[in-house]
Formats: C-alpha cells, sequence, structure tokens
C-alpha cells in the first residue's frame, strides 16, 4: 500500500500494480469503510482500478485535528488506522446484467480489422467476445463509461494509432486487454466492433448511470432489426 499526495487536498492509496480481484477488493474495503467512517473534513472518495482517491477539505481536516499536524499526515495516519481496525466484511450487492449488441457493420466499423488483426472470422470475434462474463471494475472517463475486466486474450487489440473524433453513444470497443462502452458521443482511440441500442446514461435519472462498479456484464449479440427495435431504450431483458 502506498500514501500519495494529489495536489493539496487530496490522497491516493495505491493498493498494487496488477489489476485484479484482490486489488479491487482492498479498494472497495476503504471505500467502505470510509463511507461508513468518514473522518471531519472528508468529501469524497472516488475508486478507481487499484487506487482510491481521497479528497477532503485542507481547513476542515487542520480544524478538526486540532491544528496539531499537517492535514496530509492527519488523513494517512487516519486511513492507516481505518485500515487496521476495520473489519467488517465487505459488502457486494452482486448483480448480472446483459447488454443487447449489434456486432458489426455500421455499428462496429473496426470488427473486420480486430478479426484480421487476430487471424480469425468475424463470426469468432463476436462468439468469444459475447461468451465471457466480464466484470465492471469502474466507471471513468466519461460519466457511465464502464471499464471491463475478463476480455480474452485472443481478443487483446491495440488502439487506435488515431483517435477518433468522434465515437456513437452505445458503442462496444476494444483497447489493449479491455473493453468497454462509450455512453456519450466523445473522441476515442479503442476500436469499435459493434454498438448497444440501450441508453447507458441518463442525467436526468435518480441513478445516472446504467451499469454499475462490481455489475457482472454479458454481451449479447442482436440483429440489425432489433437494435431498431431497443434503440433508446432504458431497460432490456
Amino acid at each position: 500500500m502506498k500514501f500519495s499526495a494529489l495536489g493539496d487536498q487530496a490522497i491516493i492509496v495505491t493498493f498494487g500494480e496488477e489489476i485484479g480481484m484482490d486489488v479491487y477488493e482492498k479498494v472497495q474495503r476503504l471505500f467502505q469503510a470510509l463511507q461508513q467512517h468518514p473522518f471531519v473534513g472528508m468529501v469524497e472518495c472516488v475508486p478507481s482500478f487499484t487506487s482510491l482517491a481521497v479528497y477532503y477539505n485542507l481547513y476542515e481536516v487542520w480544524k478538526g485535528n486540532d491544528r496539531k499536524i499537517r492535514p496530509y499526515d492527519y488523513v494517512c495516519q487516519y486511513i492507516a488506522r481505518m485500515l487496521d481496525t476495520y473489519k467488517e466484511e465487505l459488502k457486494r450487492d452482486v448483480k448480472h446484467i446483459s447488454i443487447p449488441v449489434c456486432y458489426g457493420g455500421e455499428y462496429g466499423p473496426d470488427l473486420e480489422e480486430v478479426a484480421h488483426y487476430h487471424g480469425l472470422q468475424v463470426e469468432d470475434v463476436i462468439r468469444i467476445h459475447s461468451e465471457t462474463t466480464y466484470f465492471v471494475y469502474m466507471l471513468g472517463f466519461t460519466p457511465g463509461f464502464p471499464y471491463l475486466g475478463g476480455l480474452s486474450k485472443e481478443l487483446e487489440t491495440p488502439r487506435k494509432e488515431i483517435p477518433r473524433l468522434q465515437i456513437s453513444p452505445g458503442s462496444v470497443g476494444i483497447g489493449g486487454n479491455q473493453t468497454g462502452i462509450y455512453p456519450l458521443e466523445t473522441p476515442g482511440g479503442w476500436n469499435i466492433i459493434g454498438r448497444t441500442p440501450i441508453s447507458l446514461f441518463n442525467p436526468e435519472e435518480e441513478t445516472p448511470t446504467f451499469i454499475q462498479s462490481g455489475m457482472y456484464l454479458r454481451f449479447i449479440p442482436i440483429t440489425k432489426e432489433e437494435y431498431v427495435s431497443l434503440e433508446g431504450a432504458k431497460e432490456w431483458m
């Protein structure tokens, strides 16, 4: 475990360098502990693959510990004590979801390129990509963008040398050893192999992101006709 300053009002607690469930659970355990037992002046915590960013109000932390030690040192010590003393089990509401995807064609312009890169048929790429159960490690890059663990090594593909300036919402891509879904229209450098008609982000909803960290996810191949009939839907199955 390593502490690093992120400016003067945040700390990054890093638990490892490799992405995996063991490191993920350590991150989530500290996240849960601080949510249940925040220190005076804590603003929020943001989990990622291997670390937790802890944001705080500099003055409130300083005032809360009677101005005895630097806020950074106080927060580091508080987190270290929390890791030593917090014994509650990690609470995980495990949820499995399915995401319909129309692969190839106008929805997946890079599908054939990915297949050619690996010496596979297009049908093989679709089969391998859709037969895996993925784990949602985190959301990032844009609101609701899920970073998924579990991509088969058979499909690991380098990012595009020249990123696209515009990628359609719902586009499913592969970048290196990861796969994910673009919830909004943004630039991006991943290889686009398909698109889902399901709306993944709506700021007007109480829970704006359809996919949440900690979920398990599978992709279900659908036809173009099915895509059109489902376009814009908020849920499926």
